[in-house]
């Protein structure tokens, strides 16, 4: 029997901050949107440039009020990066608060508008540690 990793579904608030986070800060395409009158839904498929069967699939229902909490059951996205440095700095420029900063020049974390923990780790070697990442403190959880 085999098996084959088709999406993560998160549920979102706002389709165009996600969309923002997830395309213009992160680097995500969408690959697919569907817009379901009847079900009153959109679904889009954000994937990395290339990886196509890679998607994270942003729920948004139209009519909701509900608040999203993340269960435990949920851990987190996890995005390779040419470079984290480089990223976190383009992120925070952007007003996202790094979690857990880059420290070891290897990972970090940072939440995306709806509160979903996102991991950013290095391609390839750490890069050798920098600051202002080096000495940041941890913020918040992740």
């Amino acid at each position: 029997m085999k098996i084959k990793y088709l999406h993560t579904m998160v549920r979102v608030t706002d389709l165009e901050e996600s969309k923002r986070f997830y395309c213009d800060l992160l680097g995500l395409t969408q690959v697919r949107r569907i817009d379901n009158e009847k079900g009153k839904f959109t679904l889009v498929f954000l994937a990395p440039p290339g990886q196509e069967e890679a998607a994270v699939e942003l729920t948004y229902n139209w009519d909701s009020d509900e608040t999203y909490t993340g269960g435990r059951n949920f851990g987190h996205l996890a995005y390779g990066v040419e470079n984290i440095y480089k990223m976190c700095e383009k992120l925070q420029e952007a007003g996202v608060t790094i979690n857990r900063p880059p420290r070891d020049g290897h990972m970090a974390f940072v939440r995306s508008p709806d509160g979903i923990s996102i991991e950013l780790l290095q391609i390839g070697e750490a890069l050798p540690e920098a600051e202002p990442w080096a000495s940041m403190e941890n913020t918040g959880s992740w």
